[in-house]
């Protein structure tokens, strides 16, 4: 299935409890949404490149979720999958030295290249207990399970639906379990997902 360019990236931060840890955050008691440049927008395969700002680009492995049609203020008893297109690995790629001297995310998760997505979209995925990894140069840095979310997936896309209209193509980047590490170039990054593949992106 084919889905339009997005709109919007709309990403939960801190939404699994042992990352928000790591920085140094509590665990939010309602999602924490911030919006990633679609231009950041990357594929599997492609570079991502470390920019001359930034001294600390992380890589962040998440469950990415596509939406399939309009979606607002949707009630709590509306079956989300009815508004999911699909799911895919994402890497929300941060400067995080960026991050915290901005205090918001927005230029520090919005650099060219640093949104990569893939390596498929599988359309139909029970993910509520999935596997996330991610490897830089073959040894693994995270390791979580969806399941361990603050916020899972429908709950996600009801409250995005109740704070803005989800159009058609939109991503939802849901998170990233604790282990997030620096980026250097000749790095390869690798973002696997159960049940979706494994996505894999060069650095320079």
């Amino acid at each position: 299935m084919n889905f339009p360019v997005p709109s919007k990236i709309v990403c939960v931060g801190r939404n699994y409890a042992a990352h928000a840890a790591e920085l140094g955050n509590a665990v939010p008691t309602e999602p924490l949404l911030f919006l990633k440049a679609p231009s950041a927008l990357n594929t599997d395969g492609g570079e991502i490149v470390i920019p001359s700002q930034s001294q600390q680009v992380e890589h962040e492995a998440e469950l990415g979720v596509i939406i399939s049609r309009q979606c607002k203020d949707l009630a709590d008893d509306v079956d989300v999958k009815d508004y999911i297109g699909g799911y895919t690995c994402l890497n929300d790629v941060t400067a995080r030295d960026i991050q915290r001297h901005d205090v918001q995310f927005t230029r520090g998760k919005s650099f060219d290249t640093f949104c990569p997505v893939g390596p498929i979209i599988v359309e139909d995925l029970d993910t509520t207990d999935l596997n996330v990894i991610c490897r830089v140069n073959g040894e693994v840095t995270q390791r979580g399970r969806t399941s361990q979310m603050v916020f899972p997936v429908d709950f996600l896309i009801r409250y995005i639906s109740r704070q803005m209209t989800l159009m058609p193509g939109d991503l939802i980047a849901t998170g990233t379990p604790s282990g997030v590490s620096k980026l250097s170039s000749g790095d390869i990054c690798e973002v696997e997902i159960e049940g979706i593949g494994i996505l894999r992106n060069p650095v320079k």
